[in-house]
């Protein structure tokens, strides 16, 4: 799931030339490969030109991630089956890519997973495609539970009301912006400024880690190490899960085992709603198998992203986040991410009751304003 990307791919025996391995079988296509005159195939972002030579040639795709992994392959068009809340059912075609040849850099571990579903803002991404088939508002909603799962919903019927704590706060409007992004915002630490203003943000659940830009980063790490100061707490280099560890008396089982020892980091937003997104200790800190404990934001200049700062999974722990791409607001709430939302009273009961392995909401219905689910 990557709310940092547009294109949703599968990899894909057409045949393979190169793949990972995967929870199940590698998807097959059947004569249903999107060809150049395609509307979307002219939407992909290419360093280049497009290499169409012929309106009915094959659409390729390639895509290149933040970790300088990649995906090529090839545009196909096949049926989605969605069911909605009311048990009505709906199969749109929609478009996604055939990966045949994956990348991964030498110090990734390739995740053993299927592929990915890109939640862009862009004209390819699934909920793009759903809105323009009239089944879905351009809503997108997530909530990961710091214990893994968690749920996915299209369309607006679970984002929560205006009394629930949500915060909003605008996108930017530079084009061509397909990320998800806001800004400028202030790093505070404690509640304390830090000096670092006009941070470009950007919410990506297609990166583990958070990124934050090198001013940033070296003034939180300054802050850290200085309240670290005179507590029970070493700097070890003998774990090398991520560049900046810790170590205690005794190995650490869990995040609440430190949480007393690290403050919580704020981005204050400096626009209209001045609004804050807190990153509690949880949502910043790991805990290896080591038994040490780790920090989970990372120098975003040292992998190539300049000036950008990125909000990955560790940090959107616990909350409910929506991107409202119809009004250009991103939206957070705390909430616990293991249980789906109650809806109203003509949904079902089962979606007030702890979800199910695979479940994802996957829409809001023009037609029949209720939520889709996959099947």
């Amino acid at each position: 799931m990557d709310t940092g990307s547009d294109l949703t791919w599968l990899q894909c025996d057409a045949p393979c030339t190169k793949c990972t391995p995967t929870p199940h079988t590698l998807y097959k296509p059947n004569k249903n490969v999107v060809t150049c005159k395609d509307p979307l195939c002219g939407s992909l972002n290419w360093s280049g030109s497009h290499p169409c030579e012929t309106p009915d040639e094959q659409c390729d795709y390639e895509v290149q991630y933040a970790d300088h992994g990649s995906s090529l392959g090839v545009l196909v068009k096949d049926s989605f089956p969605l069911r909605f809340i009311n048990g009505s059912t709906v199969g749109p075609r929609l478009t996604f890519g055939c990966g045949y040849n994956q990348e991964f850099p030498d110090t990734i571990r390739p995740p053993f997973t299927d592929g990915v579903l890109g939640l862009g803002s862009g004209k390819s991404s699934i909920v793009s495609q759903l809105q323009n088939l009239g089944l879905t508002q351009n809503v997108v909603g997530h909530c990961l539970s710091v214990q893994g799962g968690g749920f996915l919903f299209f369309g607006d019927d679970l984002v929560p009301s205006s009394g629930s704590g949500i915060i909003w706060t605008p996108m930017l409007h530079n084009p061509p912006e397909e990320q998800h992004s806001l800004g400028p915002a202030e790093l505070l630490f404690d509640g304390r400024t830090t000096g670092v203003k006009g941070l470009k943000i950007v919410f990506d659940t297609g990166s583990t880690y958070s990124y934050f830009n090198l001013q940033a980063y070296k003034a939180l790490v300054s802050l850290i190490m200085k309240d670290l100061n005179g507590k029970q707490l070493k700097e070890t280099a003998e774990d090398r899960s991520l560049p900046l560890c810790w170590k205690g008396r005794k190995p650490f089982k869990s995040i609440r085992d430190v949480k007393n020892y690290f403050r919580p980091i704020e981005l204050f937003f400096m626009n209209d709603k001045n609004v804050q997104f807190q990153l509690q200790p949880k949502a910043y800190l790991i805990v290896t198998e080591h038994g040490n404990v780790c920090l989970g934001i990372l120098n975003g200049t040292e992998v190539g992203l300049g000036n950008v700062n990125i909000i990955g999974d560790i940090s959107m722990q616990d909350k409910m986040v929506i991107y409202d791409n119809e009004n250009q607001w991103i939206g957070w709430v705390t909430a616990n991410c293991d249980r789906l939302p109650n809806l109203d009273q003509t949904c079902d009961e089962g979606f007030s009751q702890p979800y199910a392995d695979n479940l994802g909401i996957l829409g809001h219905s023009t037609a029949n304003f209720g939520s889709v689910r996959s099947k």
